[in-house]
């Protein structure tokens, strides 16, 4: 601890109860001050200059002057080892002394006497204590993984508890993202508590409190002192469809007959509890329901039990709806239990080995499927009605709901999977094992695209449904963990991985940057893609490749008469130039002089284009494209011009534009070499309508013209056709999915 106004000084508490005073500029020891038979645990600067206060493993408190090293007071606390102290800087003389069983002592350092008592305020030692200046606020911490804040304004002077950010003291079971938004986390640990963590804040944390068979005097008695607390909760499944209306979370307790529900909306353990009459007998005493699960309707739970029974109860009233199987559904303990999205089916996994299928409603087989080995769990996605099944010989198997079969079959993994997680849309299934690993599968691929190696194995995670985050869970720690999806932020090339891939650690993700940079060069995924991805010109000789320019560059081609008509600015109307005094010709009778008409063709002021043509650079550019038979310089002149000048270009080739019928056969076999490359299809498209509307009355006359159309026809035609049949195909695929029966 660094005491006030003496600069450059540290104190030191030993171990062996003494305190050393040292000068850290020069690495000089300044003083040493005798202990007090104790080890000293804890230090602290008091408001008075040359005081501290010293805590003790024996439970003393000392109040030491510096300067004089002298003991000013002394209080003793019965709870064992001081683990932190502070004091009050609004006015109060109030100094408050920390213990390992959660306890706080307020001493009165006026009156010399113990103020009051906090007692059960963190579960376990309170690591943590500080009083904020000058306010009656006081901030906690401690082993119990929770932070809290306290105001001190009741009559005995002992704070009440104004502000918590807490999580599990225990490490996690089981976690799941719920809603529809994927922006919060459902959390059981083994502190028998569930909880709800937000990804977007933390004030929209949520803490649905601890499980007990009877919450009226758990309220009374305190959590600690609950005789009637059930045991941790090892699987629990969520639906938000009716849970405004009643409770929408189940959940199954480790070791125990009943199942709980649970209501998200009130924060709080619901009223139900789930349990088969045939098991209140004393035959029956060692059952436990070892998994649960909720329609997607939110109207009915369904609960597997140890002892292979499988039944289906109503949320709202808890209404037992019926069994499967006669008598019972498997021949060992139930390791998975799901339901189809439409209420249709209802697959059970048992330790047998089997998956077997049945009729939700009227609760008859309809299949079995036997596996390997024995089932260790199994995961449902509803949408795209996969079914993943973990088998106890480090494999995975996915079935396809709709025709009871095996689609693919994982192998890598070299220890128990312990939860596993599908992607929003069914392409990816991402698993955690005992081996520390977690394995990303790509299901079309039927390959694995990903995986990393952790420090600490995962017990459970989950997939948000938008994708962007990845929940997981450790052995042996309190924390939840989020790793973003960075196939959204970054372009990632996600290729099948060898056989023989070993995956590289990967740290968990913390609250601090490590700027701490490694010796040893960069190891680089070999997944991950590196430089500047430059995309091809033709992907495939099968597909049609559109031109990237702008549609205002070729679109308006066909329409540019109409375009500069309607563009025309409008005059303004003339004045008639009529003379005041009309002049008439000599003679006895009154005629009018008129202006005599003038030859037109001396009049005429229009240039003769014939005379004074020029040979256009679309045609010197089709003269050496001819020669050396590529067009690609033609294609990139044509597109750097604007429309306007495509079409005077196009113009030019005619022999009145000062081209000639060769020029127009060159420009003809520019297409066919276009059409033909099936590059810049809409580009090219534009340029033969613009050409065929500005020089069909030449090619219908031309032989020669005529032949070149003909073989511009069938490539137009070869192509067209492979086109529109791509375009039937994908049509018709889109009308299956639109109408097909479900």
């Amino acid at each position: 601890m660094h005491p006030s106004t003496y600069l450059n000084k540290i104190l030191f508490g030993s171990h062996q109860g003494q305190l050393q005073l040292w000068n850290i500029r020069n690495n000089k020891l300044v003083y040493i001050f005798d202990g007090w038979g104790s080890s000293i645990t804890a230090i602290e600067q008091a408001p008075a200059v040359d005081v501290v206060a010293v805590g003790l493993a024996n439970g003393n408190i000392i109040i030491h002057n510096l300067r004089f090293d002298e003991s000013v007071m002394t209080f003793t606390q019965d709870w064992g080892p001081i683990t932190a102290i502070s004091f009050r800087t609004d006015g109060h003389p109030i100094m408050a002394t920390a213990s390992t069983i959660g306890h706080i002592a307020l001493w009165d350092l006026e009156e010399k006497k113990l103020k009051s008592q906090m007692r059960e305020v963190h579960h376990g030692s309170v690591t943590g204590m500080k009083f904020l200046d000058s306010e009656p606020l006081m901030v906690t911490s401690a082993a119990d993984n929770s932070l809290k804040m306290w105001i001190f304004d009741q009559p005995d002077g002992s704070g009440r508890l104004h502000k918590i950010r807490s999580g599990h003291y225990a490490p996690p079971t089981m976690i799941r993202f719920h809603g529809s938004h994927g922006k919060d986390i459902l959390s059981a640990g083994q502190d028998c508590t569930l909880k709800s963590f937000s990804t977007v804040h933390e004030k929209h944390n949520k803490n649905l409190g601890q499980a007990s068979m009877k919450r009226s005097v758990a309220k009374k008695k305190g959590l600690k002192h609950d005789t009637f607390k059930l045991p941790p909760i090892i699987n629990f499944a969520a639906e938000c469809s009716r849970e405004m209306h009643w409770d929408g979370i189940v959940a199954c307790h480790h070791g125990f007959p009943i199942v709980t529900t649970w209501n998200f909306q009130k924060c709080c353990m619901g009223t139900h509890k789930l349990k088969h009459k045939r098991f209140d007998d004393n035959l029956h005493k060692h059952v436990q329901a070892t998994v649960v699960e909720v329609t997607s309707c939110g109207n009915f739970a369904v609960v597997g039990w140890s002892t292979g029974h499988v039944d289906t109860y109503n949320m709202q009233s808890a209404i037992f709806r019926g069994s499967y199987g006669i008598p019972v559904a498997h021949e060992g303990a139930i390791r998975g239990v799901a339901v189809d999205g439409l209420n249709q089916v209802t697959i059970t996994a048992g330790t047998d080995g089997l998956i077997k299928f049945w009729n939700f409603k009227s609760k008859d087989l309809i299949k079995n499927v036997k596996m390997d080995c024995t089932i260790l769990k199994v995961f449902l996605h509803r949408e795209s009605g996969m079914l993943a099944v973990a088998l106890d010989d480090f494999t995975l198997n996915v079935l396809d709901i709709d025709t009871c079969s095996i689609v693919r079959i994982f192998v890598g993994h070299r220890n128990s999977i312990t939860d596993m997680a599908f992607r929003s849309d069914g392409r990816w299934l991402l698993t955690s094992s005992m081996d520390s690993t977690i394995r990303t599968w790509d299901l079309p691929l039927g390959k694995l695209v990903d995986s990393f190696l952790l420090d600490s194995p995962a017990t459970s995670l989950t997939l948000s449904v938008t994708c962007d985050y990845l929940a997981t869970t450790h052995v042996d720690d309190l924390g939840v963990y989020l790793w973003n999806n960075r196939t959204l932020f970054v372009h990632v090339s996600l290729q099948a991985l060898p056989d023989d891939f070993e995956p590289t650690v990967v740290a968990l993700p913390g609250t601090c940057i490590n700027t701490k940079e490694s010796d040893n060069e960069e190891i680089k995924d070999v997944y991950e893609f590196d430089g500047n991805f430059n995309s091809p010109d033709q992907i495939s000789s099968e597909l049609v490749t559109l031109s990237l320019l702008p549609q205002s560059r070729w679109k308006s081609l066909t329409n540019l008469e109409l375009i500069r008509k309607r563009n025309k600015p409008k005059e303004p109307p003339k004045l008639a130039q009529v003379p005041f005094f009309l002049p008439t010709l000599p003679g006895l009778e009154l005629k009018f002089a008129t202006s005599e008409l003038k030859d037109s063709s001396e009049a005429s002021r229009i240039l003769q284009i014939d005379a004074l043509a020029e040979t256009s650079e679309l045609c010197n550019y089709l003269s050496r494209a001819e020669e050396t038979r590529d067009y690609m310089p033609v294609l990139l002149f044509m597109k750097e011009l604007g429309p306007s000048a495509i079409d005077t270009q196009i113009r030019s080739l005619s022999p009145i534009g000062g081209g000639s019928v060769h020029m127009m056969i060159y420009f003809i076999q520019f297409l066919n070499s276009e059409l033909s490359s099936k590059q810049d299809y809409q580009l090219v498209q534009a340029y033969l309508g613009l050409f065929l509307k500005i020089h069909g009355e030449l090619l219908t006359k031309d032989s020669d013209l005529t032949g070149e159309l003909e073989t511009l026809q069938r490539i137009q035609t070869t192509a067209w056709k492979e086109l529109n049949k791509k375009f039937n195909q994908s049509a018709c695929i889109v009308n299956y999915l639109k109408n097909a029966t479900i």
